[in-house]
């Protein structure tokens, strides 16, 4: 006959106790478990996360902190900008965070400049997180902060120094490698770039990728064409290319810059992609049903979010031991209807026939 295991006399709360009695194992073992310490059997783990999720225990979290000097939170530097990505990443560090038992604590910097992230590191360390996440993708200067505790960079090389960094990059150099070889693949003679701030780490990463892949193909660079993310710079970039028809094809470093710029071509009579082909970056899943669909790369926020808390998680509960071997980002290109080969001659572009 099965045991029927209740909750602590007096009690509507359930207790460790009560998960103990459940699970047929000692008080200090669902302490153990629930803290995630070493020298406990699967067997036992299992049967306490079981007992624990059908009572619905909790760990008090002041009890947490007692026990093991950690407060089981974590706080991220983000830019406070509403744009895809940045909004993209911070969804997936959130639930990363939670997967992994933490809590998450959100700081904002609108201009991410150094005083302003040294001041939002500040603040998550006043919170006492047991780690930082650095999701800041805007270089200026020097960064003055002393942090003690473990540090993340997502996106980006360390911005300051810290008790332990772990580094995880989403990709963005190879992804636009990708982005400019599929173009070259379709037999463009070159592509042009309409790149975004150079204030952020992310546009230098899809310069440099696009520069690799001109030059591995011995393709000539033309001229850097300069947008701040938004569609409508793309548009004023695309009003200024119309002109242009030696213009066959264009990697633009963010998929709504890409669609202002496909806007503004078709506004001068030139066919995306008959007469200039369009790649974005990000993979906005929203940009498969405007007209052409566009084609982009996109960006592994998942993944390298998961990857990153994984190896961050790590150096915070064995600060002793080597990090993991980080895994390399996916690099995937979707090709929709904006990419086409070249039309014969570029100097017929953007005629129509009748």
């Amino acid at each position: 006959m099965a045991a029927v295991v209740g909750q602590s006399e007096g009690s509507s709360v359930p207790r460790s106790a009560d998960v103990a009695r459940l699970a047929g194992v000692s008080r200090k073992t669902v302490s153990r478990v629930l803290n995630n310490e070493p020298y406990v059997s699967e067997d036992a783990r299992t049967r306490v996360l079981a007992a624990a999720e059908e009572l619905g225990y909790r760990l008090n979290q002041a009890a947490r902190t007692l026990v093991s000097g950690r407060t089981g939170s974590l706080g991220v530097v983000a830019l406070g900008t509403a744009g895809y990505g940045t909004a993209s990443l911070l969804v997936h560090i959130e639930r990363a965070v939670r997967d992994e038992g933490y809590a998450l604590r959100v700081v904002n910097t609108p201009d991410g400049d150094p005083a302003g992230i040294a001041g939002a590191v500040e603040s998550l360390l006043e919170q006492g997180v047991d780690g930082v996440i650095v999701s800041e993708p805007i270089v200026e200067g020097d960064v003055s902060v002393r942090v003690d505790v473990p540090v993340l960079f997502l996106g980006a090389p360390p911005a300051f120094s810290a008790a332990r960094t772990v580094t995880v990059g989403v990709g963005a150099h190879e992804l636009a490698r990708a982005a400019t070889e599929h173009l070259l693949d379709l037999g463009h003679a070159t592509v042009h770039h309409l790149a975004g701030p150079r204030r952020w780490y992310a546009t230098k990463d899809r310069i440099e990728g696009w520069r690799a892949a001109l030059a591995a193909r011995g393709a000539h660079e033309p001229p850097l064409l300069n947008g701040d993310w938004s569609a409508a710079s793309g548009h004023a970039v695309g009003e200024a290319l119309a002109t242009d028809r030696s213009v066959t094809a264009v990697f633009a470093a963010g998929d709504e810059m890409a669609i202002g710029l496909i806007h503004a071509l078709r506004e001068a009579g030139r066919r995306v992609p008959q007469d200039i082909s369009v790649v974005g970056f990000d993979g906005n899943p929203v940009f498969a049903y405007v007209s052409p669909p566009l084609t982009t790369v996109r960006q592994p926020f998942e993944a390298a979010a998961r990857e990153g808390i994984r190896l961050l998680v790590h150096a915070i509960e064995k600060p002793h031991t080597d990090l993991p071997r980080a895994s390399d980002p996916p690099v995937e290109l979707i090709v929709r209807g904006s990419t086409a080969p070249p039309p014969p001659h570029p100097d017929t572009a953007g005629r129509r026939t009748t």
